[in-house]
């Protein structure tokens, strides 16, 4: 479902700016058919209401010398408020880890770690990931390749 306060043409330069934040006003305008104040106007309206959250710097994390990604599934022991705080505690203090989310079915988490090799995973699994108090599982994969790459969905 589309929000009713997001238009077309909001949307244009919501792609736009998720293609190219740093995008001048003038080249927006032009691409999304406005005139440059009434398209800054909607950019600063977007901006208050929330639906852009910020602006962001996106790294290509191969050429940062991390050119492996790693998913990892964690299972806690126990799914009590207690643990999970302190398992996501710990998680925060990791480099490594580059997103981690908390998720419904067999598993807690779903973790991506970005290292530059498997000796330096491994390394973040045993000396680090494992010794989370409450980690009783945990399953490794990984990814090919990236099929799709979006920072959010704009439809």
């Amino acid at each position: 479902m589309n929000s009713p306060l997001i238009d077309a043409i909001d949307r244009k330069i919501l792609s736009e700016l998720q293609r190219d934040a740093r995008i001048s006003i003038q080249d927006l305008s032009a691409r999304v058919g406005l005139s440059p104040s009434p398209c800054a106007r909607r950019v600063r309206i977007l901006e208050q209401a929330g639906v852009v959250r910020g602006y962001t710097l996106v790294l290509d994390e191969a050429k940062m010398g991390f050119p492996i990604s790693v998913f990892v599934s964690v299972k806690l022991d126990h799914q009590i408020d207690d643990r999970l705080r302190s398992f996501e505690d710990a998680i925060r203090k990791f480099p490594e880890v580059t997103d981690c989310w908390l998720m419904t079915g067999d598993r807690d988490y779903l973790v991506r770690v970005a290292v530059a090799d498997l000796h330096e995973f491994e390394h973040f699994l045993t000396g680090k990931l494992t010794k989370v108090q409450g980690v009783a599982s945990l399953e490794s994969s990984l990814p090919i390749r990236r099929v799709k790459e979006n920072s959010a969905r704009l439809v």
